[in-house]
């Protein structure tokens, strides 16, 4: 018995002194994220985390739900057993502004919240281009550190809203999930994200080239606080959750509750209906029941590459081409996507727990089958 406790003892002094150092090298989110990730089962962030979170509420107003086919298509067994092996939580389909299939897995359901990931990206896009629209933001071309004037870099005075939203802002960073000690990781679970500028040098050349970095929307974030004094919950919430007759309230994870700061590239919890509606947003050129809720002219310019490095990439979303058809999507890890097409008026939206990334332009890929399982369900729907 005294050698097990002496092991005890041992044991509990050394998880104490590992406390402590992580405290002492401000490294104690990695205590938050082994508590939230490992401690639950996973090894990167999850669906349901933000349940760990504090979050900001985005309220709706007088819901607007979705039409519906007469008789909705039900999911084949072969493609249920597809989605079932791809993780998949939900697949929804919509044409025309009707629901065609609508199919969840998993125990969730049409009320599910579910994280959105970096799909939150493309959100914070359409906020940027409404707050412009306001005048709080002179253009996509005015400084950053007009409202931020923590950043740091040689080229740091040159940073503008249309290098942060285009990804290219010459920000020293590191886009990895899987990393305990990455930056990625700190911003996921640190409790003051405007803390960490500080680490964030502009230390390349802003608006010369395209690099996928989630420091650069989290910025953005900070600039639009700043620049309208309003959290980006209540902007989401103003602009557009509640004109679009979003179904249910959101939450959007912050570092925590007394700073207040959003998650901006990521972490807005809602369901697969409620995120379909910023698909038919940028469809229909920011109209939404004959009322310009965004300008056309934004929504055009940001869905067009803004570099050739960076050519299936606009303000925030993604471009591709599925025979010769061209569409746009919101993309968050794991797979959670937002796929329209605007010749065909076609919305897909997945959601799920897992995604193999074999190239999207591959008929191989679980991605490529997300659309091309949509067309073989709707052209059963014509017979």
């Amino acid at each position: 018995m005294r050698s097990i406790l002496k092991f005890l003892g041992w044991t509990a002094g050394v998880i104490l002194f590992v406390i402590a150092l992580a405290y002492i090298f401000k490294v104690d989110y990695i205590l938050k994220a082994v508590r939230v990730t490992y401690f639950n089962g996973h090894t990167t962030a999850y669906l349901a985390d933000y349940e760990y979170f504090d979050n900001h509420t985005v309220e709706t107003s007088t819901p607007q739900p979705w039409a519906e086919y007469p008789e909705k298509i039900q999911l084949p067994d072969s493609m249920i057993q597809f989605h079932d092996r791809e993780k998949s939580v939900a697949y929804v389909v919509i044409h025309r502004d009707s629901i065609v299939l609508e199919h969840y897995f998993d125990g969730y359901s049409r009320d599910s919240k579910s994280n959105s990931f970096s799909m939150a990206k493309s959100v914070v896009a359409a906020i940027l281009g409404k707050v412009i629209e306001t005048g709080k933001i002179k253009s996509l071309d005015q400084k950053i550190i007009d409202f931020v004037p923590e950043i740091v870099g040689p080229y740091a005075k040159e940073l503008t809203f249309r290098d942060l939203v285009s990804m290219s802002s010459g920000m020293k960073w590191d886009e990895s999930y899987y990393s305990p000690f990455s930056i990625v990781t700190q911003l996921y679970f640190d409790k003051d994200l405007v803390g960490v500028l500080p680490d964030l040098p502009i230390n390349g050349k802003p608006g010369q080239r395209f690099s996928y970095q989630s420091g650069d929307t989290q910025l953005l974030g900070i600039a639009i606080q700043r620049a309208t004094g309003a959290s980006l919950s209540d902007l989401l919430a103003e602009y557009f959750w509640k004109p679009m007759g979003a179904e249910q309230k959101a939450l959007w994870q912050v570092d925590s509750e007394e700073k207040g700061m959003e998650k901006a590239y990521c972490c807005l919890a809602s369901n697969a209906l409620d995120f379909a509606r910023f698909g038919k947003l940028y469809r229909q050129s920011g109209k939404w029941n004959g009322k310009q809720l965004l300008s056309s002219d934004y929504i055009s310019e940001s869905l067009k590459p803004r570099f050739k490095n960076g050519e299936n990439y606009g303000y925030s979303w993604w471009l591709g081409n599925f025979n010769g058809k061209p569409y746009f999507y919101m993309d968050g890890h794991l797979g959670q996507f937002v796929i329209v097409v605007p010749e065909d008026e076609l919305i897909i939206v997945r959601l799920g727990h897992q995604f193999n990334k074999i190239p999207k332009n591959t008929p191989s890929s679980p991605f490529y089958k997300f659309i091309d399982h949509a067309y073989i369900l709707l052209d059963a729907t014509a017979q």
